[in-house]
């Protein structure tokens, strides 16, 4: 190929977003005959991140999944709560198992032409859109991003810009120190120091699992911070002193109701956390994206133009008073949580968070939190 090679579409980035829409236009009839490049600046060979989700039975992933829990904790300041979740499970997939089993499918695709290359500017020119890397140049008529700006979301002032940023631990302890059949999904029992802080533990068996230390706030902390914390959560809650480390991860999850729509062109779309499709009120990606992806396609084949395209719905209101209310007092988060698991059971918490709830539940499930906070929120977006 040339510096200016001719697709139909150009999709920016071989991650979750980016695989699961050119898997699902290799499915789709619509798009046979259709000259589809894929671009990422890394081969996908390494296991550099996990996808957690909830879901009711098997799923369309169950073949890579990792491990599954039927069972979560939550601790608060004075909450330990474990929590059946059936009907649901809560399930993990290694980012290397996805790679291998998406973008193998995909690339294997006549329509795909997956290429290296580091994206340097994406230009909508009305007729078709010009994608440069550093090495070559591509043309499309249109074009899905997935490569996330920071400074889009934070320069505006409308939508509070949160991250769930963290630092976990693969672990193995020479003795069992994991209950393997439970999922710690939040533990707030850890010092807040002025924000939103919590463990979260993910156990392979009794003596491997993932001990992960979360922030939902603004700033990232030094690597050390999150490291410290997790050495403490090791030794004094899990009570292990003996232990090595497998495998690390860190990164950083934008939360904010900001839906990226003012970058969006008739020709180019961001996807994935890049086009908002984040949870912002958990920060959860995955299955967000999942359910999306059947909307992008569908849309495609009305050929309207692509900013036009709106996901926005009653939940993004629900998120958007947590978030107003997490970026004025960042400590309340722990509080809020905790109310929340106190009062409500996690299928609710669940069926909400994946907003599928209907007005009735809804208000059950606003009336589980702590009303005042939430009430005095809506009156300041409001008024």
């Amino acid at each position: 190929m040339d510096n200016s090679s001719q697709f139909d579409h150009i999709i920016i980035g071989a991650g979750a977003a980016g695989l699961l829409l050119a898997d699902a236009m290799c499915k789709d009839e619509f798009f046979r005959g259709k000259s589809i490049l894929l671009l990422d600046k890394d081969t996908k060979q390494t296991n550099d991140r996990t996808w957690c989700f909830w879901e009711k039975g098997k799923g369309q992933f169950d073949d890579i999944i990792f491990k599954e829990w039927k069972y979560i904790f939550f601790a608060g300041k004075e909450l330990r709560k474990r929590c059946s979740i059936e009907p649901y499970t809560y399930k993990m997939i290694r980012g290397i198992d996805f790679y291998e089993s998406i973008l193998k499918r995909v690339i294997n695709h006549n329509g795909i032409h997956f290429q290296l290359g580091e994206v340097t500017s994406v230009d909508d020119r009305k007729e078709e859109v010009l994608v440069r890397t550093t090495t070559k140049s591509y043309r499309a008529k249109k074009v899905f991003n997935s490569i996330f700006d920071y400074e889009m979301a934070t320069r505006q002032s409308k939508y509070p810009v949160l991250q769930q940023h963290f630092v976990g631990w693969f672990i193995k302890s020479a003795q069992p120190i994991f209950r393997k059949d439970q999922a710690t999904f939040m533990d707030f029992s850890i010092p807040q120091k002025g924000n939103t802080r919590f463990m979260y533990v993910l156990p392979f068996s009794e003596t491997e699992g993932l001990v992960e230390y979360t922030l939902f706030s603004e700033k990232l902390l030094k690597t050390a911070s999150y490291e410290d914390s997790i050495q403490e959560y090791i030794k004094n809650d899990l009570g292990c002193s003996d232990f090595e480390i497998l495998e690390k991860e860190q990164g950083s999850i934008p939360m904010t109701c900001y839906d990226f729509k003012e970058h969006h062109s008739p020709n180019v779309r961001f996807i994935g956390t890049a086009g908002g499709w984040s949870k912002a009120s958990t920060g959860y990606t995955f299955m967000s994206t999942v359910k999306k992806i059947p909307i992008v396609i569908k849309y495609l084949k009305t050929g309207k133009p692509l900013d036009e395209l709106n996901f926005k719905n009653k939940f993004w209101n629900y998120d958007l008073l947590l978030l107003d209310i997490l970026h004025r007092n960042n400590e309340l988060g722990g509080a809020i949580f905790e109310t929340l698991f106190r009062n409500r059971d996690p299928q609710l918490i669940f069926k909400f968070l994946d907003e599928e709830t209907s007005l009735i539940e809804d208000l059950k499930y606003v009336m589980g939190c702590p009303k005042g906070l939430f009430i005095k929120a809506l009156f300041k977006r409001l008024f």
